[in-house]
């Protein structure tokens, strides 16, 4: 139920507008100074204010800029007894929904009451909305707790709140894209754009269209001006991912945008200002791509001023039953299915896969697998066939399939997943020595 405050010090009128407000369905609250007013404010959450601008102790028309200061979402609706242009005009500007003389216009105060609720509505989806969307791209989404992957969150944090250039690096699926969302929530800037370019999706010529733009004329079908996604994203970010991918002569026109924040739009004979921060991301090694040719030494030093590296998933390998929870969990609700259990060996077997792709692979592993469950437990049969055997076996054939010492590396695989890690408990739960224990998982690399 919508809750109304009346501030007024004439109790007749408050009790008056009360029964009016209250035959609406709405629930009022009473004041009769800013003070009690303000006191109401602390104890219960109102949306709408309706306030004489004459108070004891103080004036409703400078009370309503301390209720937005405090409470933005609240309306603020005033209610005077003489009705003044200046002081109206004062109003609005200190953030008062609207001003309304008492007794002429005693019959718009239900109306406007209703207008004033429904920009109430409508900021508080919006704060719901921001809320998600920071909730979604934060670095608290950011799934593992090895010490490779806090190390890459503790940089990105470092540097979020700057406008240094940043160039992350490491292999495709690693979550690049993750994390410059996550900078960009995290910055200054996390109000405006968030631009995407996936430079290996382009032509050089189309890529520098998308980037910079062109002007009306610039070429055949060009009949209109066009703007380019940096002009898009001024006063934000821009994420360039593979960017290793970037012909030279467009890495020498970024390099003109790094260093003087201009560039000529296609057909253009002006430069265009942009205040962009640039995130750049690949999965080339770009020194050995500058020995090669095929990159610009100057424009690399530009864009590493801060480089961070994401480690492949086999790198955090500790991380990945966290991260195929997860999957099920996300993916099993948007599939309506559900799922109660995680066999062990369809978890031994994906934490020992060499995941080439790294996170994107596994997320399409896990995907196909509730697409083929039958049933509320996901199995080594769920599995794509080369994923169904034991990575040693299926790489090295070090041990065989067949043979005691595989089969007690995966026995005491299972007992750690069991016992989530907790290897006391699973000496134990195997009946051997700690020390034993320690020996064998240093023989098996488990």
């Amino acid at each position: 139920m919508n809750k109304i405050l009346i501030i007024d010090d004439e109790e007749k009128l408050r009790n008056l507008l009360s029964r009016i407000i209250s035959l609406e369905g709405f629930e009022v609250l009473q004041a009769a100074d800013c003070k009690s007013g303000l006191k109401k404010l602390a104890q219960v959450e109102v949306e709408v204010v309706l306030c004489d601008v004459k108070l004891p102790d103080g004036s409703g028309v400078e009370l309503t800029t301390i209720i937005k200061e405090q409470y933005p979402a609240i309306e603020v609706i005033l209610l005077t007894a003489f009705g003044k242009i200046p002081d109206s005009v004062q109003a609005i500007k200190n953030g008062a929904f609207d001003y309304l003389t008492k007794g002429d216009d005693n019959n718009k105060i239900i109306p406007i009451l209703y207008k004033a609720l429904e920009k109430v509505s409508l900021a508080k989806r919006v704060q719901h909305l921001e809320k998600k969307l920071e909730s979604k791209y934060s670095f608290n989404k950011i799934i593992g707790k090895s010490k490779s992957i806090l190390h890459a969150i503790e940089l990105s944090k470092k540097v979020a709140k700057t406008d240094t250039t940043i160039l992350l690096t490491g292999e495709t699926g690693t979550g690049k894209e993750v994390f410059a969302q996550a900078i960009q929530q995290e910055s200054n800037r996390n109000k405006e754009n968030f631009v995407v370019i996936n430079c290996s999706a382009f032509t050089k010529d189309l890529l520098e269209n998308e980037m910079f733009g062109h002007k009306a004329g610039a070429f055949t079908g060009a009949l209109k001006d066009k703007k380019g996604l940096f002009e898009e994203a001024n006063n934000g970010t821009i994420f360039l991912d593979e960017l290793g991918e970037m012909a030279l002569d467009l890495q020498a026109k970024l390099l003109r945008v790094l260093e003087s924040g201009e560039f000529m739009k296609i057909g253009e004979t002006k430069p265009t200002k942009v205040n962009v921060r640039v995130i750049a991301a690949t999965n080339r090694d770009l020194k050995q791509e500058i020995a090669q040719g095929h990159f610009r030494e100057d424009l690399y030093y530009r864009l590493s001023v801060f480089q961070i590296y994401l480690p492949a998933l086999r790198e955090r390998d500790d991380d990945i039953p966290l991260l195929i929870k997860y999957f099920v969990d996300v993916l099993s609700l948007k599939m309506n299915k559900k799922i109660n259990h995680i066999d062990a060996d369809f978890m031994i077997n994906l934490q020992q896969h060499h995941w080439s792709g790294n996170i994107r692979e596994l997320k399409n592993v896990i995907e196909r697998a509730l697409i083929l469950s039958t049933a509320n437990t996901l199995t080594l049969a769920d599995l794509p066939m080369d994923l169904q055997l034991p990575q040693d076996v299926k790489k090295n054939h070090q041990l065989s399939a067949f043979s005691l010492n595989s089969i007690e590396k995966l026995h005491i695989q299972k007992v750690l997943i069991h016992t989530q890690g907790n290897k006391a408990e699973a000496a134990r739960l195997l009946e051997i020595g700690i020390a034993t224990l320690y020996r064998k998982i240093e023989e098996y690399k488990i």
